[in-house]
């Protein structure tokens, strides 16, 4: 089972629409996928569930638990003030370190509603996995202009859809 996690708590936001997507594309290749949403965490976790009330939550430590089980991962990370949202890096602060990641694998895909597409928070984002012992694929598709690339929840950029495509078949071999 591939967990795709939806990097922000916005709440109907493209990101979701975006994980929906590639579990659909998940499916169409044979594979199994779930989608958690961050936004779906307790909105206290960070005060009830970090550094001394680690394993003091069960909706946090529910979560943290399907990530400790999972095996590979892919993270649709949307660009906000030039890197990943901060509710991400709280969420990984969370996990049990370093199980939670250690020798696992992922894939990301970047977002933006201007041009850079998530370059740079899929930098910062890589830095942190390979600190924590995570694989991370090579292959990270840059989605730049967002909203100008969608209808009805759908992806019009061809050019997307393949890498989305690509991206898949790598992870699945990876």
């Amino acid at each position: 089972m591939i967990q795709i996690i939806v990097s922000t708590n916005r709440k109907n936001s493209v990101s979701s629409t975006l994980a929906s997507l590639y579990q659909d594309i998940l499916k169409e290749k044979g594979a199994e996928a779930e989608i958690l949403y961050i936004s779906d965490l307790p909105a206290d976790f960070t005060a009830t569930a970090l550094y001394e009330n680690n394993g003091e939550n069960p909706e946090f430590n529910a979560f943290n638990d399907r990530v400790k089980e999972g095996k590979k991962f892919v993270f649709i990370i949307p660009e906000y003030n030039g890197s990943f949202p901060g509710i991400l890096k709280a969420f990984i602060d969370g996990m049990t370190y370093p199980n939670s990641f250690l020798n696992k694998k992922c894939a990301m895909v970047g977002l933006s509603s201007g041009i850079g597409g998530g370059g740079i928070a899929m930098s910062h984002l890589t830095d942190i996995f390979h600190y924590l012992g995570m694989n991370v694929l090579a292959l990270k598709p840059k989605l730049a202009k967002i909203e100008q690339n969608m209808s009805d929840n759908l992806l019009t950029n061809r050019l997307y859809v393949e890498l989305l495509h690509t991206q898949a078949d790598m992870l699945l071999d990876f």
